[in-house]
């Protein structure tokens, strides 16, 4: 008598319970926080590096033009996640998120050795430029391989407590990548991190050359892992997709799926994600003049609070469903967004009232100055506050525990947003086109729509001279998420992924 799928999965579970799930977690999980930490350094020291690669005389021209830089990686991910995701769907998912990897290890070290626009001129923001496309393609690829690798290895019944772990690498990443920037600016002086000191030290180029070694030690981790048993089943019955990228846009019902899941799920989340996380740190640094080191403090501080998070709605959508999960962050983001920055405006102390712009008369582009009130009512150029490079310093100070509250409760969005999220992804698509139909909606969702966050964000402030105008466009879009998602999104909560696969 012939076993049924859903035998099989029952006992493989069985057996991948006693101990290889974390062995796989750990596995995939290193991997995809490397990749994010080398994907998100390039965004967290902005500030700092984007003058060195355009021409100088307008920061703010740089600032932007960095920003867009920043965002192409973001707008290529999607096309990433169409070529590896059926290179995941034919060959493998192992194979497809080792060569991620090796891409994006490659292109981040190509960063920490590239000469400024003083050294080459234009060739500097050109090679950035390229460099930040194989960066936002490797992503696209890494993603999808490793949510969907570990949602394979793991019991149906607490896929959204296993694969949360996949969704911390996202916020890790980031905080990592903060946390360097940390250690490295507490050993030299602030000329000596920005390569403007005599001795010719850029410290700045450090964090890049450090992922060098941690991609090394993933790739040998990587290298020792075996198959998704779900993609070793559907391969060995033949049925893996000749062409998954035809079969999952060109079918209705697969293409269906895949557009609720970009306008009722990841869209929002993509935005939500953004906004409490890369946004705010933007916005502590460039509208409310908050000094760039107390900055990552902060936002690293909320961070590092709100972890846990991801695991805990992981869990919690386990028992109550995905959906509400998520769609609940999305609401309570697009309601408490304008309160929360207000706060934070007041909390800062730099008494930020509008970004005045003016257009440089060479170049045309907007110059971006915050502005207070003077004592007789005329707008002035913001002081920076909280100038201190010390923790202990920084914490004695009431303005910055305010703060952290705030970016925490924007991140603690984020958690109920995105630790469902993946588990959610692998149960609406079948397994012999998963990798390619899932990571595309999820890096459209978090690639545009949220990737250009701070680039439109910025502008907008910038143009408008409101200092909460880049809010509306992640309201907007977390807005539509929550009306699509209630109407149109599916609960996959139960859904049995092993049932899939036809074993005769």
């Amino acid at each position: 008598m012939a076993e049924t799928s859903g035998d099989l999965g029952a006992m493989y579970n069985d057996q991948v319970s006693k101990g290889k799930i974390w062995q796989v977690i750990g596995a995939s999980s290193l991997g995809t926080v490397i990749e994010w930490y080398d994907f998100y350094i390039f965004g967290s020291l902005a500030p700092i590096i984007a003058p060195l690669f355009y021409p100088p005389g307008n920061d703010t021209f740089a600032y932007i033009a960095y920003l867009a830089t920043f965002a192409v990686g973001f707008i290529v991910r999607p096309f990433g996640a169409l070529f590896f995701g059926r290179i995941g769907d034919v060959v493998g998912r192992k194979y497809a998120f080792l060569v991620t990897l090796l891409i994006m290890g490659c292109a981040t070290a190509i960063i920490g050795f590239l000469p400024t626009f003083a050294v080459i001129g234009y060739a500097a923001p050109i090679i950035l430029l390229l460099v930040r496309v194989l960066q936002g393609l490797a992503l696209g690829g890494e993603y999808g391989g490793a949510a969907v690798y570990v949602a394979e290895h793991v019991p149906d019944n607490r896929r959204g407590f296993y694969t949360s772990f996949i969704q911390i690498t996202a916020t890790l990443g980031l905080f990592m990548s903060l946390a360097v920037i940390l250690i490295v600016q507490n050993m030299m002086s602030a000329d000596q991190f920005s390569g403007k000191a005599p001795d010719g030290i850029a410290g700045w180029r450090i964090p890049f050359l450090v992922s060098i070694l941690l991609v090394v030690v993933s790739l040998y981790i990587r290298l020792k892992m075996e198959e998704s048993p779900i993609f070793q089943q559907v391969k060995s019955s033949g049925m893996t997709s000749a062409n998954p990228l035809i079969e999952a846009f060109t079918k209705w019902k697969n293409l269906k799926t895949v557009l609720i899941s970009l306008f009722g799920a990841t869209a929002g989340q993509g935005v939500v994600w953004y906004a409490g996380q890369f946004f705010a740190l933007f916005y502590l640094q460039t509208i409310l003049n908050v000094n760039a080191t107390s900055s990552i403090y902060i936002v690293a501080i909320a961070l590092l609070m709100a972890m846990p998070f991801f695991v805990f709605f992981g869990a919690l959508s386990d028992r109550i469903g995905r959906k509400w999960i998520i769609l609940a962050g999305c609401l309570l983001a697009m309601l408490t967004y304008i309160p929360i920055y207000t706060a934070m405006q007041s909390a800062a102390g730099s008494n930020v009232v509008t970004a005045s712009s003016q257009k440089d008369p060479v170049t045309g582009a907007i110059k971006l100055t915050p502005q207070t009130s003077g004592p007789d009512g005329t707008l002035i150029t913001a002081e920076k506050v909280l100038p201190y490079t010390s923790l202990s310093d920084l914490l004695s100070q009431s303005a910055a525990w305010k703060l952290i509250l705030l970016i925490f409760v924007q991140v603690f969005w984020v958690t109920m947003v995105y630790g469902p999220i993946a588990a959610y992804l692998v149960e609406a698509f079948p397994a012999k086109i998963r990798y390619t139909a899932l990571s595309l909606p999820y890096h459209i969702g978090n690639g545009v729509f949220g990737g250009l966050l701070p680039l439109i964000g910025v502008s907008l402030i910038a143009q408008t001279g409101d200092i909460y105008a880049g809010l509306y466009y992640p309201m907007a879009i977390a807005g539509i998420t929550f009306v699509v998602g209630a109407i149109l999104l599916k609960e996959t909560h139960g859904h049995k992924i092993w049932d899939e696969v036809d074993q005769k």
